[in-house]
């Protein structure tokens, strides 16, 4: 029978205000990119965002964490018993008390978060995909749903749209399918900038069959090689991305104006990432792909103008 930990003998958790400074903390410590998209957004939003991307962050290294090898389905369930206490109002660890405060403020449905758990299964039993459909479903799974997870809190613009070039806005302001997009691609672009790091660990999120179209195998991929093959197999699944992340922009418009900005920011300094894997040469095997912090700050009016007019 699954049961969650006993706490009944450790220190009290800790407050509201240091659970959301815990969150803070660990956005800014590990992911430097969208920390900065949420610097843009109200404090309440933010402080939201920061304790559910804490929660997707230690779901995530159940199974890429220093104790992943100890990871098994059963350690799943237990986490899942857990969300649950935590969507009744109950934290169980710190970093609950602030999850448990956004839930108080914001609607968040459990089943992005059940889900994005079905995708840490996946990488229990799985290092290989063979077509991109198999590699959509995980990518939405461990990515699209924190755009799920995070739209109640960006929320919609409820402003009547009546000209006639706004009819695009028909989805009645419900940016959905828009959200689980950014996330997809996202998740794309985190796969081909670590793609040196996941083969380290024996592991392939390219599908096989796309390394097939390009007569590229896995073991060029182990051994890091980085040929026309390579680079034709690179471009490809850019483009791929990047169509991602164009279908993302349309729902921007549809959410809150204050939620604009750093959705575009963040969006923009994501795909940010894709220009330097080519400007790399395609090399993600010896050259780590990040957008330096000057070159960030130059995405920022161009955000604002896009938020303000788009």
């Amino acid at each position: 029978m699954l049961k969650l930990p006993d706490h009944s003998c450790v220190k009290p958790l800790a407050s509201i205000e240091d659970s959301y400074e815990l969150c803070r903390q660990i956005t800014a410590k590990y992911s430097k990119t969208f920390y900065l998209g949420t610097l843009l957004m109200p404090e309440k939003k933010r402080r939201a965002i920061w304790a559910i991307y804490v929660w997707c962050r230690r779901t995530d290294e159940l199974v890429d964490g220093p104790r992943a090898s100890f990871t098994t389905n059963e350690t799943l369930d237990e986490w899942e018993l857990q969300l649950e206490t935590v969507f009744t109002g109950t934290p169980v660890e710190d970093a609950d008390v602030a999850l448990v405060d956004t839930l108080k403020q914001f609607p968040l449905d459990i089943q992005p978060f059940r889900d994005m758990i079905e995708g840490q299964r996946m990488d229990l039993y799985r290092s290989r995909y063979e077509t991109f459909e198999e590699l959509k479903l995980y990518c939405y799974r461990v990515a699209g749903t924190v755009g799920l997870m995070t739209t109640p809190v960006m929320g919609v613009d409820d402003t009547a749209r009546t000209a006639p070039w706004d009819v695009y806005q028909n989805l009645k302001n419900d940016p959905t399918e828009q959200a689980i997009a950014l996330g997809i691609a996202n998740q794309l672009t985190n796969i081909l900038r670590d793609v040196g790091e996941d083969a380290r660990r024996g592991r392939i999120y390219l599908p096989l069959e796309d390394l097939k179209r390009f007569d590229y195998t896995e073991e060029d991929l182990f051994n890091s090689v980085v040929d026309e093959r390579w680079r034709e197999l690179m471009r490809f699944q850019i483009q791929r991305a990047r169509t991602f992340f164009t279908a993302a922009e349309s729902g921007i418009g549809a959410l809150s104006l204050d939620a604009r900005f750093p959705v575009w920011t963040a969006l923009m300094l994501y795909r940010g990432i894709l220009n330097v894997i080519e400007r790399n040469g395609y090399d993600v095997f010896s050259k780590r792909a990040y957008v330096p912090g000057p070159q960030k700050l130059t995405y920022l009016p161009i955000a604002r103008i896009r938020a303000t007019v788009l």
